[in-house]
């Protein structure tokens, strides 16, 4: 009684993730008892835990929005609860959902009968739940870790592939080497300072009388260390080469769930050390960042250039995306931190509706998915709305106003013109322009191509369907009422910054 009375207040703010975790936990020992029970003649139960794990998200965004406590720092320092964690959380499990919706279809048609793919999503949620809360450098490293061993069995799930395998070995190589750098720097950072925590961190650096503490080549060291492994994990150039490998031979509702959901965990807790704790050495790491941010628009836009496989020219166009959300961050103010948020969201319902596209795009000669960008010859004739869709979808990614993907680009690129960085401003047109190439080159391959033989393509079925309504809806009328989105992401942005 007395341990529940210590620790009544850190129980009730981490109510939302002990209840995911007892969830995930009920649903696995499910999984294994039904699917193995010969009484039942061992029943495919994947669509049932999909269904299941909709519902235990649904009910965490619920127990998120009702928690009693919104701002605290509980666990002994460890982990931290404020309105910034909170709307990142919330667009989080709702993307995790989306990810979920959009995978019943190609499950079924694979003939995917392993449950253990939602568990896995549902526990891959769940670290991300923990990187987004965490307020130390070794939880930080712990959530993360716990994370990326999710998506490394992800990425290698469909285990008679020999390319889904590569992508899992290669993204688990590269993502342990990142981990071991990242380490490395926390421990760098921990022996010249003697601190893991982020507000003691923050604290030193700002009431240090000892000038030649903030300039320590040891302190810049270990931030030097620990950005190259969160730099890894949101796939900016030079640390981007898995990416392409990855999206191409992980299956494509794994390449949904990658592109859609994991960046925006990363990305929050990079605004978090970096905006506030480490604010006052901005001049060590903001030209780390713009290096990388004008490095990842240029190497994402020329790079998509050549791809003939539409996974992989995903990738590239990923790639470049990080690089105008790095914008932002590089200009360690309230309103660059707004302008990464409403990026962030916009780019996931764009990246949700491309992807929901993909998948509905099944043959109906030989049941296989598109996998060359040359398969979209004349899909107008075929499937009008779906063509007109993706054209939508291409044409915000681009940038082109009204649609939603030019004000993302606007809310990035007008704190960096206040902040006097222009060149990143310049960089980022260029790089829009490059994009565009290729963006409209898929629409052109559409709506002007000749087609040599007829294909046909299967129907949408009602989730991939709903999932496509509500996300072109957002994405054609944001220009109309944006007020909520940008007024949430400058309360989050504010709440972060005091």
């Amino acid at each position: 009684m007395n341990f529940l009375t210590i620790f009544e207040n850190d129980i009730k703010v981490l109510f939302p993730e002990l209840f995911l975790t007892i969830s995930i936990l009920a649903l696995l020992m499910y999984g294994v008892v039904y699917s193995t029970s010969s009484h039942h003649d061992n029943p495919i139960i994947i669509r049932a835990t999909g269904w299941l794990s909709i519902q235990i998200l649904f009910l965490t965004i619920l127990l998120l929005i009702n928690n009693p406590i919104h701002n605290q720092v509980f666990m002994n320092n460890l982990l931290v609860a404020d309105y910034f964690g909170l709307i990142t959380k919330i667009v989080l499990l709702i993307s995790s959902s989306i990810a979920i919706i959009i995978s019943f279809d190609y499950i079924k048609k694979e003939r995917i009968n392993s449950f253990e793919y939602m568990v896995l999503v549902l526990l891959g949620t769940l670290g991300m739940l923990l990187i987004i809360s965490s307020y130390d450098l070794m939880s930080m490293y712990l959530a993360i870790e716990f994370q990326s061993l999710c998506l490394y069995v992800l990425a290698a799930f469909k285990r008679n592939s020999l390319f889904s395998v590569e992508a899992g070995l290669k993204y688990f190589v590269l993502g342990a080497f990142s981990s071991g750098i990242m380490l490395f720097g926390i421990s760098i950072l921990y022996g010249f300072t003697g601190v893991t925590g982020f507000e003691d961190l923050g604290k030193l650096l700002i009431f240090s009388s000892n000038e030649s503490l903030l300039s320590s080549s040891g302190i810049i060291l270990g931030i030097v260390f620990i950005s190259v492994g969160l730099l890894f994990k949101i796939y900016a150039v030079p640390f981007h080469v898995w990416v392409p490998d990855v999206y191409q031979g992980s299956p494509t509702i794994v390449t949904a769930f990658f592109a859609i959901v994991p960046s925006i965990s990363v990305l929050t807790l990079l605004t978090r050390l970096y905006s506030s704790v480490l604010h006052d050495l901005i001049q060590y790491w903001q030209p780390v960042f713009i290096f990388c941010s004008i490095a990842s628009m240029l190497i994402g836009s020329l790079g998509a250039l050549s791809q003939r496989r539409i996974k992989r020219l995903l990738a590239y166009s990923a790639i470049g995306h990080v690089g105008y959300v790095l914008i932002a961050l590089s200009t360690g103010t309230p309103e660059g931190i707004r302008g990464l948020l409403v990026y962030i969201v916009i780019y996931i319902i764009m990246s949700a509706c491309f992807f929901t596209i993909l998948l509905s795009l099944r043959k109906r000669e030989n049941n296989t998915q598109i996998v060359m960008i040359d398969e979209l010859r004349a899909l107008y004739k075929s499937n009008p709305i779906l063509s007109l869709t993706l054209a939508i979808v291409l044409f915000s990614m681009a940038g082109i106003p009204p649609l939603a993907g030019f004000f993302s680009k606007l809310y990035v690129f007008l704190p960096a013109i206040h902040e006097g960085l222009f060149l990143l401003v310049v960089v980022g047109i260029i790089a829009s322009v490059i994009s565009a190439v290729y963006y409209l080159g898929l629409i052109k391959i559409m709506y002007f191509d000749k087609l040599d033989t007829w294909v046909s393509f299967e129907q949408v079925d009602k989730q991939k369907a709903i999932v496509l309504g509500l996300t072109t809806f957002l994405i054609l009328f944001f220009f109309i009422y944006p007020s909520p989105l940008v007024l949430m992401s400058h309360k989050a942005a504010l709440m972060i910054c005091l």
